[in-house]
């Protein structure tokens, strides 16, 4: 069911049509700074795929992609995106770049079965970005360096728009804090996932969180995170699994910890077979994509997403995701976010 959050006399830092031209130069300031920090070449993207492929991104396994006949291919059927995780892999591959190099696109996406809220939405706009690394590469240090890396263009998109729209105050932390879910478990005793990232985003202001879908000390997982992308399951050096993450950030206007991109090293031959068995799930290994990846048809990669709607709300100090993008709610939310303020476009 739809849920919203009103903060206390929330009021807009700026017009719809003002939020309308910094949306704009918001994302292409990012984007830009974004492919730049990490040697990214920009792609297009498709907003369906054939079914049974294996290629759509199945996010908790439980998701329902939203499906079509094709008419002039004697109805074959394709799906809407939920990302493009494993498309990207194939992409990488299929240009031949060198490690250390990469690609980003603008993703669009449908899903359907989402529960809607202040940050959640049925359409999902992101920037989908994979890069290739060498099986040296694939490390916990490694991963830091990207987000760090990633963080920076954090930090310079958030002068940009303190720059032009002086009411909007900086407050991102100078620096990034890595915590590990198990650590966040021990710390945290007898809360919820979303209770110890709330706490430590709060206390610390901007983190990434690693080692999402991996089986915790407690034997469970701190999120869901399908089996065919990040590698969640090989242990790092202190024996933690996990060499993936997401990263957060505090919203001041909700008062929460939102997050604004997920990522990982993706998985090798040897930790699809494990997730895919942990998962309870070896058939897909019949399926176009993973088949690829099990004959090392396909290069090591790593690679994420990063929220645009997301990106904008946040920077813009938005309380709803409606505000920075177009997309269907219930009457009810509607009336509501009328009533206080929340122009939703």
């Amino acid at each position: 069911m739809s849920k919203l959050y009103v903060p206390k006399n929330y009021k807009p830092l700026l017009s719809v049509k003002e939020t309308e031209k910094a949306i704009v130069l918001l994302k292409d300031f990012f984007q830009l700074a974004l492919s730049t920090e990490l040697s990214l070449t920009r792609v297009t993207a498709p907003l369906f795929v054939k079914s049974g492929t294996g290629l759509n991104d199945d996010l908790n396994g439980v998701e329902r992609p939203v499906k079509f006949p094709v008419k002039d291919m004697n109805e074959t059927q394709v799906e809407i995106v939920h990302s493009l995780a494993k498309w990207k892999r194939m992409k990488v591959t299929e240009l031949g770049l060198d490690s250390g190099f990469g690609i980003y696109t603008d993703m669009n996406a449908i899903r359907a079965d989402e529960e809607l809220d202040n940050l959640h939405s049925l359409y999902v706009d992101q920037w989908d970005w994979c890069m290739r690394i060498d099986e040296k590469d694939r490390t916990i240090d490694y991963l830091k360096e990207i987000v760090k890396k990633i963080y920076r263009v954090l930090k310079q998109t958030e002068f940009f728009v303190y720059d032009r729209y002086e009411n909007i105050k900086p407050c991102l932390p100078a620096d990034i804090t890595f915590v590990h879910a198990d650590d966040l478990v021990k710390m945290y005793p007898g809360k919820s996932p979303k209770e110890r990232e709330t706490a430590f985003c709060k206390e610390h202001g901007a983190i990434f969180i690693i080692g999402i879908g991996g089986k915790l000390s407690d034997g469970t997982i701190h999120d869901g995170r399908a089996p065919d992308y990040d590698d969640w399951i090989t242990p790092g050096p202190d024996g933690k699994p996990g060499l993936n993450g997401d990263l957060m950030v505090w919203n001041p206007v909700l008062d929460c910890a939102m997050e604004l991109s997920s990522m990982g090293i993706r998985v090798s031959k040897e930790s699809l077979k494990s997730q895919l068995s942990e998962r309870g799930c070896p058939e897909r290994a019949e399926l176009t994509f993973h088949k690829k990846l099990l004959n090392g048809e396909l290069v090591q990669t790593l690679g994420g997403g990063i929220g645009q709607s997301r990106l904008c709300m946040y920077f813009l100090r938005k309380a709803h995701i409606g505000e920075t993008q177009v997309s269907m709610w219930s009457e009810e939310m509607l009336k509501e976010c009328a009533e206080n303020n929340i122009a939703i476009l």
